[in-house]
């Protein structure tokens, strides 16, 4: 028989597998999401999650609490009656008494190879962190952080110039099928779990603000992999000089250059930058206000020439 799932996410990337478990005839008797929240430029409009918009789109109860610490909201939990809680980026720390809400527990789905990189940010930190793999796990939740036994892995490459925003494409569409096969499994009965390893983890945290501008003093792999770690969002940056003053410049695509140069001094004419080891080269950026434009496209709506500092 399929499956009763309540299913807890938030953004896109959830939004894929809560489909992926829809179409796979699973019975979802409840939708667990963030509250909308203010967006738009003044942020003034409530705008609700990706998971949510396409929870009413299927016709489900849709459940936003702020917190699941409560009773009220603990009882409301287990009243639904559910096999399985399946929780794919929701963004709220599931109480004991949630995680044991369901006859047969809360299942995660997580973009890493655990234990290496838990927490927030995985897709990002891998990136950053010059790894040349990552995939997606299953496992089985408990009181840590992603800490519970693992029940299926599905490995991703990291190439050496795909996008945080790539990577996350391709781990969403992966994670549903996963997903998918997990659920299969564990309805009859062939799922297994291993203990994660002791050794090698790491934690991915929340990307902060304060660490997005570009270091043109540091190496060109760790400047190429900071760059594509970032994009499209936050989105790592830089200021230029522009009529005077200092402007920022957003870089959301690059590859490492040939030659070397002065730290955050362009190089030649296809927007190469020296680095404090080696250089990058520009390949999509964006100005302030403005649209992502090819790197040619804006050295020719510039005044940067060769031997100009980014900084």
């Amino acid at each position: 028989m399929p499956l009763r799932i309540i299913f807890m996410g938030t953004p896109d990337f959830s939004a894929s597998t809560l489909h992926a478990l829809a179409d796979a005839g699973h019975e979802i008797v409840a939708v667990y999401s963030q509250p909308p929240r203010p967006a738009g430029r003044r942020g003034l409009e409530l705008t609700k999650s990706a998971v949510h918009r396409l929870g009413e789109e299927l016709g489900l109860e849709v459940r936003t609490p702020l917190s699941l610490k409560g009773e009220t909201e603990q009882d409301a939990f287990r009243a639904l009656g559910a096999d399985v809680a399946v929780v794919v980026a929701y963004g709220l720390l599931l109480p004991k008494a949630v995680l044991d809400g369901t006859r047969l527990g809360a299942f995660n789905g997580h973009a890493s190879l655990l234990p290496r990189w838990r927490g927030a940010a995985p897709i990002q930190r891998a990136i950053m962190a010059g790894d040349t793999e990552t995939g997606m796990m299953i496992m089985k939740m408990d009181e840590g952080l992603d800490t519970g036994p693992v029940a299926l892995t599905r490995r991703v490459a990291i190439e050496p110039d795909i996008t945080a925003g790539e990577l996350h494409d391709a781990l969403m569409a992966a994670g549903a099928d996963l997903m998918v096969q997990a659920m299969r499994a564990l309805e009859a009965g062939t799922l297994d779990l291993v203990a994660q390893a002791s050794e090698g983890a790491t934690y991915a945290r929340k990307i902060a603000k304060e660490e997005t501008r570009i270091d043109w003093s540091r190496p060109a792999g760790r400047v190429h992999n900071h760059i594509r770690g970032l994009s499209p969002f936050p989105g790592a940056w830089c200021e230029m000089a522009a009529d005077g003053k200092a402007e920022r410049l957003k870089v959301l695509r690059s590859t490492l250059g040939s030659g070397s140069g002065v730290a955050g001094a362009i190089l030649d004419e296809n927007l190469t930058v020296g680095c404090g080891e080696g250089s990058v080269r520009l390949v999509e950026v964006q100005r302030s206000g403005g649209k992502p434009m090819q790197a040619d496209a804006f050295i020719r709506g510039t005044k940067l020439a060769v031997g100009d500092r980014l900084s």
